[in-house]
């Protein structure tokens, strides 16, 4: 099936996702694949509770139960969220800001708490990458942070700094780990960066090599967002040359060539750990 151009993504945006490395697209998402993403959230949110209270334990790395919650790469575990990771509205996100070859790379849910969402500190999310793998080389991913309810600053919404601001055009930057929280710090300048505000159902497409941060979640509500990243082709480790995260196909020479089929047969292999946060 060919891809298709339905204008969701303009020559404008493509031009300032090239040059700047983001772009928003407003109410994206039609509100039964909202109700149906705010299901699975809910779903996998309790599953990681349940795995923390079997541990006794309130954090899991950057999670901290009832604060924020990074639950990567269990699609595969949903009979219908992957209608929407590999689906045309992803598809032509993807074609039109990476190319005619796509792969899933990873994909998680970056929740934070009512009235005590945790901030998340400025970082690139090839930052994660590199610190796993000093010396790694790769051609910025895209992440797609879907959100599921209305973001601005008083909800945790993502601020990101745009390349001429960040410095960060073909460079990521070092990264240090911050105790108590976890996170991988990449920026500790003066820049605010730029807040996202918009209605659910939109979604905030960044470069990896973006920084980007987000701020507390002070409303009586939780922050939800559905984070896909997609990559241009295999990303491999610089040691082993073994792939680093998912590699599902999606899309070749400007067709979704997506298998269901093999996909589920391979559930079977486990799951790679993560790699990435983001905010």
């Amino acid at each position: 099936m060919d891809v298709p151009n339905t204008g969701l993504v303009s020559e404008g945006d493509k031009a300032l996702f090239r040059e700047e490395g983001y772009l928003v697209i407003e109410r994206a998402l039609s509100e039964e694949t909202q109700r149906m993403l705010r299901e699975e959230c809910s779903y996998f949110v309790g599953y990681l509770d349940a795995q923390l209270d079997s541990r006794a334990a309130s954090t899991s790395g950057i999670t901290h139960r009832g604060k924020r919650y990074f639950i990567a790469n269990r699609y595969r575990l949903s009979t219908r969220l992957w209608r929407f990771v590999f689906s045309a509205t992803t598809a032509e996100i993807c074609h039109r800001l990476l190319g005619d070859d796509v792969v899933l790379f990873h994909e998680q849910w970056v929740v934070k708490g009512a009235e005590q969402g945790m901030t998340f500190s400025w970082h690139q999310d090839s930052g994660y990458l590199k610190a796993q793998d000093p010396n790694t080389v790769h051609a910025p991913y895209l992440s797609c942070w879907c959100a599921l309810d209305d973001v601005g600053e008083r909800n945790g919404t993502v601020y990101l700094l745009p390349h001429s601001r960040g410095g960060t055009k073909g460079r990521i930057h070092h990264h240090v780990r911050q105790p108590g929280s976890n996170d991988l710090v990449g920026y500790r300048g003066d820049d605010p960066g730029i807040a996202i505000t918009a209605p659910a159902g939109s979604i905030v497409c960044f470069s990896s090599y973006n920084l980007h941060r987000s701020g507390a979640n002070t409303s009586d509500e939780m922050r939800r967002v559905y984070l896909l990243q997609y990559a241009s082709g295999t990303i491999a480790s610089s040691r082993t040359g073994k792939r680093m995260n998912m590699n599902v196909p999606f899309v070749r020479d400007g067709k979704i060539v997506y298998d269901r089929a093999r996909d589920t047969a391979e559930r079977h292999g486990g799951f790679p750990s993560p790699a990435n946060a983001t905010s």
